[in-house]
């Protein structure tokens, strides 16, 4: 043991593990565990984790195809053909853009392994990257690993959520390589809008810069469901992740997709073949059955009545809390501007936790932007989002 502990002392991280932080919800997941342990029944309304299942023909196909004897080996790191074509298919249903199945379409194990690749396709290390602030905190952290420099850029309640052109133009953009956005907006709601994705694209040919939008949140709480590939020159400068995570209930499958031009999608390839070696056929024979078969009617009790309701029901909580909202938010999330009386969002929080218990989202972890904001999840059973809101009645909130 002592051998042992002298070689742990001797062993450092790689220095680029200082750039970075455990993620926030693995951290404090840790301590609702032991909150839970204590017998403090918390609520999550945290995370964005459907909780509803699939389709059922989805699960019946992943069961037939798992009892096939030779449907167990390796399987074509850009994809199998029947899940390249449904992809196509989809893009070509719900957002009427034609796409190539074989040269255009790239299956991801999830869209957060298409930021790490994208990121290693595009971006040397010391070149920069915009990303939007409040945004996902992938979009920083990978950056920040792979060794990219992050250069924020505002989004704002009062632009609805939009990039500030004025505000683009005005930087020093010789330097960036790769712009991420996210419509609809997570965590802010924000919709797409088809002046911002005609702007962007705009943006992106003058500036020889590649757009990348991530797009998994348009069919929820969504009647009018957009692509940035819907505009004109859109292919030859930006690159659009979808994920059945959100629209179709399968977050645990990893699945995902990447729309991009032949070029763009080779290069991305290169990378992602040298990974991993594929996602096994059941799952993408299913993901294909899902994205052939699940009907525009499932899509609307699935993805507006239910997270509707859910929704109905966290705007009380706002309420209750002392937050405002906007009522024309879409997404799994409702997004609210907290109460004057609180220093930051995180002391809000963290009395939810405690007295209410109940755990919700603090909008610091999106960047400096969301400092005055939280997010509360629509990915809980009604039952659960009842008590949620009845506990936090229960509670003398500082107005």
């Amino acid at each position: 043991m002592e051998n042992l502990a002298t070689l742990t002392t001797a062993v450092h991280p790689a220095t680029r593990l200082s750039n970075v932080q455990e993620y926030y919800f693995s951290r404090k997941l840790k301590e609702v565990a032991r909150l839970n342990a204590e017998g403090r029944d918390i609520i999550s309304l945290a995370i964005g984790s459907p909780d509803m299942p699939p389709s059922q023909r989805t699960v019946e196909r992943l069961c037939e195809v798992a009892s096939q004897p030779e449907a167990h080996g390796y399987q074509p790191t850009m994809g199998t053909p029947e899940l390249r074509q449904a992809m196509a298919d989809f893009y070509a249903r719900w957002y009427g853009v034609d796409v190539d199945a074989q040269t255009e379409v790239l299956p991801l194990i999830g869209s957060k392994e298409g930021i790490l690749h994208v990121t290693l396709a595009f971006v040397n290390p010391g070149e920069e990257v915009l990303v939007p602030n409040p945004g996902y905190p992938t979009y920083t952290s990978l950056s920040k690993i792979l060794g990219a420099k992050v250069v924020s850029y505002d989004l704002r309640e009062d632009n609805a959520w939009q990039p500030d052109f004025d505000e683009l133009e005005s930087m020093d953009l010789s330097n960036v390589k790769l712009m991420w956005t996210n419509y609809p907006n997570m965590p802010t709601g924000g919709n797409a809008q088809r002046e911002t994705y005609e702007r962007l694209v705009d943006f992106a040919l003058r500036h020889n810069i590649v757009v990348v939008n991530d797009n998994p949140y348009s069919f929820i709480l969504n009647e009018h469901p957009m692509s940035i590939m819907q505009v004109e020159g859109a292919r030859e400068c930006c690159i659009e992740f979808n994920s059945m995570s959100k629209s179709h209930n399968m977050p645990g499958w990893r699945v995902g997709m990447c729309i991009a031009n032949p070029t763009f999608t080779s290069w991305i390839l290169k990378i992602k073949s040298n990974v991993d070696s594929g996602t096994f056929r059941g799952i993408q024979l299913a993901a294909a059955a899902a994205l052939n078969g699940n009907t525009p009617e499932w899509h609307r009790e699935a993805n507006i009545t239910t997270y509707r309701r859910r929704r109905d029901k966290a705007e009380r909580m706002m309420t209750t809390l002392g937050c405002t909202y906007d009522p024309q938010q879409v997404g799994m999330f409702l997004w609210g501007r907290i109460p004057e009386a609180y220093d930051g969002c995180e002391q809000l929080t963290e009395r939810v936790l405690n007295e209410a218990r109940v755990f919700i989202t603090p909008g610091f972890i999106f960047g400096s932007n969301g400092n005055r904001y939280v997010r509360i999840s629509l990915c809980a059973k009604d039952e659960k989002m009842d008590e949620a809101l009845e506990r936090m009645r229960r509670i003398r909130w500082t107005h």
